[in-house]
């Protein structure tokens, strides 16, 4: 997703100094489709199907009529390029639970910490904003870095799904992670900065 929007009307729901995380449109979908195909990527999520460019047209229309989802793009403030998305999803209100994804569709905009920016900013909406108590995660026992990005962002382990994954003639097993609002608020809001 590397086509920048740039515009000074772009709709940003949260921001830093060095991104901002945008919703989806659909003028979006020919930047976001090719990235379904990559390699690597497909690798990391586990993805193993393949999608045309109408479902996933169809896909971004009915997540943003979801109530139960939250789908933003994350863009870089200085050229406004869209390097992935951040994703709170099944969004249980009685429970008070989501479930939080991210992708940095851009290899050369990885192990930069853009990742880290945008899972906080939608850790502090689903937990300030939300009022969610808990947001967990899962992520793939293959995908170390990750694992120790979502460590260092407070993620606990709480168990392991074996063989969860068949990708690439082997099962993979799949590693359950949460944070629960306490745990965000006593790491992140120290003297009310959270970044």
């Amino acid at each position: 997703m590397s086509q920048p929007t740039p515009t000074n009307r772009t709709a940003r729901l949260m921001q830093t100094e060095r991104i901002y995380l945008r919703p989806f449109e659909l003028t979006d979908v020919d930047a976001y489709y090719p990235s379904l195909f990559d390699t690597e990527m497909r690798r990391l999520t586990g993805t193993q199907g393949s999608f045309t460019r109408a479902q996933v047209e169809r896909y971004v229309e009915s997540a943003a009529q979801d109530d139960s989802r939250l789908m933003l793009l994350i863009a870089l403030q200085a050229t406004h390029e869209v390097i992935g998305e951040v994703v709170l999803m099944d969004i249980h209100n009685k429970n008070r639970s989501a479930h939080i994804r991210i992708a940095i569709d851009q290899p050369e905009q990885q192990g930069k910490g853009y990742g880290s920016e945008a899972m906080l900013l939608m850790l502090d909406y689903g937990f300030g904003i939300a009022n969610l108590h808990r947001i967990e995660l899962e992520v793939f026992a293959f995908n170390e870095r990750a694992i120790r990005t979502y460590e260092k962002l407070g993620f606990q382990r709480e168990g392991v799904k074996r063989d969860a994954l068949y990708y690439n003639h082997e099962y993979h097993d799949a590693i359950l992670m949460s944070m629960l609002e306490d745990e965000f608020r006593q790491r992140h809001l120290k003297a009310n900065a959270l970044l």
